[in-house]
C-alpha cells in the first residue's frame, strides 16, 4: 500500500517557541518563518499548518508561501484561532452582538482568502468560543442557526476552499455548541455544502468519550474526513502528549481506518511539549519516528485476512492476539 509513501506530517508550530532565547540569541521577535525554519530541522517534518490571524502578524502569505518553499515543505492548511482576540469571549460566531459575529466572519473570510493566495485549499475551524458555562446563558437555537448562517458564509466565499470542522467538547467554554462527532454531522448536514469535511483531534475525540477509529469511520460515512490531529492523552483534557504514548492500539485501529477510507492529506502532531518544557525538536522527531512504525504495523493489519474475519465474528481474543502480535512481537 501507498500510504506510508505518501504520507505527509506536520507539527504545531507554537511548540517550537520553547527555549526561543537560547535558539535565537539576542532576537527580540520570532516570526513564523523563524518557527518554519526550526520545524524545518526535523526529518520528516514536510508540511506545514498555519495559524490564523496569529502566525501572519509579521510574515504576509506570500513571505510564507516562499519560506516553505525554501524548506521543501508544502501548507497542508491554515486554522483559525478566534482566541487570539479577546472580544470572542462570549462566542465567535455565537457572540450575542451581531457586528461581533460579523467580526468574526470577517476575520474567517480574511483567513480564507490568505489560504488561496497560498494555493492552499483547507481550512479548519476550532469553535472553542462557542458555547456555555452556565444554564440560562445561552439560546442554543439562534446560536444553532447563527453559527450555521456564518458557515454558510465561509462555504460560499471560495467554493474551491474545504472547510473543516474540528470539534473539542470543552474548553475554553464549559460545554461547546457542537461538542462530538454527531454534533457535527447534523451541522454539516443542515449546511448542506460540499466544501465541508470534519477534522478528527486524537485527544479530543477520546476525551468526547468517543473511539477515533470509530468516529472516523462515521465522518467518511456521512461527511469527508479532511483532517487528523494525532496526540495522546488520558481522556480527561487535552493533554497533548507524543503520538501513542498512552493509546497504541486505539492509534493503529485508527490509522487502520485512515487507510482503508483513503485518507490522503497530512498527519498533524498536536503535541504540547511546552507543558513540561520539552525540546520541541526531539519531541516532534519522536513523533515522527514513532507513526511512521505505527503506520507500518497497520499497512500489515489493514490487509490482514485473518483479522479482518476476526472482527466481523467479533472474535475478540483473536483480533486482540494478531495486533498484539504486529504491535509487540510474536509472544
Amino acid at each position: 500500500m501507498n500510504f506510508a509513501k505518501n504520507q505527509r506530517f506536520a507539527a504545531r508550530l507554537n511548540a517550537f517557541k520553547i527555549g526561543a532565547k537560547d535558539y535565537w540569541p539576542g532576537k527580540n521577535i520570532v516570526t513564523t518563518g523563524d518557527l518554519l525554519a526550526r520545524a524545518g530541522t526535523v526529518d520528516g517534518l514536510n508540511a506545514a499548518d498555519l495559524n490564523y490571524p496569529d502566525h501572519f502578524e509579521d510574515d504576509t502569505p506570500a513571505e510564507l508561501s516562499k519560506q516553505l518553499d525554501s524548506l521543501g515543505m508544502s501548507l497542508n492548511g491554515l486554522a483559525m484561532r478566534y482566541y487570539t482576540d479577546p472580544g470572542f469571549k462570549l462566542g465567535a460566531f455565537t457572540n450575542p452582538k451581531k457586528s461581533v459575529r460579523q467580526e468574526a466572519i470577517d476575520i474567517t473570510l480574511r483567513g480564507v482568502d490568505a489560504l488561496s493566495e497560498m494555493g492552499g485549499n483547507l481550512m479548519t475551524l476550532w469553535l472553542g468560543q462557542d458555547g456555555f458555562d452556565y444554564s440560562f446563558q445561552l439560546d442554543y437555537a439562534r446560536a444553532w442557526d447563527d453559527t450555521i448562517e456564518a458557515l454558510s458564509v465561509v462555504c460560499d466565499h471560495n467554493p474551491d476552499i474545504d472547510i473543516s470542522l474540528e470539534y473539542k467538547p470543552n474548553e475554553p467554554r464549559s460545554y461547546a455548541l457542537m461538542p462530538d462527532v454527531g454534533a457535527n454531522l447534523l451541522a454539516l448536514k443542515e449546511l448542506n455544502r460540499k466544501n465541508t469535511g470534519m477534522t478528527l483531534d486524537f485527544a479530543h475525540v477520546l476525551y468526547a468519550d468517543e473511539m477515533p477509529a470509530h468516529s472516523a469511520a462515521v465522518i467518511s460515512r456521512y461527511s469527508r474526513l479532511l483532517g487528523v490531529h494525532l496526540n495522546d492523552g488520558y481522556a480527561k483534557r487535552d493533554d497533548g502528549l507524543m503520538v501513542g504514548s498512552v493509546h497504541p492500539q486505539q492509534t493503529v485501529e485508527l490509522l487502520v481506518e485512515m487507510i482503508r477510507s483513503g485518507y490522503d492529506s497530512a498527519i498533524y502532531f498536536d503535541t504540547f511539549p511546552d507543558l513540561s518544557g520539552l525540546d520541541p525538536v526531539a519531541e516532534a522527531k519522536t513523533n515522527v519516528s514513532n507513526v511512521k512504525r505505527l503506520i507500518e504495523v497497520a499497512e500489515k493489519l489493514a490487509v490482514n485476512s485473518d483479522l479482518e474475519l476476526a472482527i466481523k465474528n467479533q472474535n475478540a481474543p483473536t483480533s486482540q492476539a494478531i495486533v498484539a502480535g504486529e504491535l509487540f512481537g510474536a509472544g
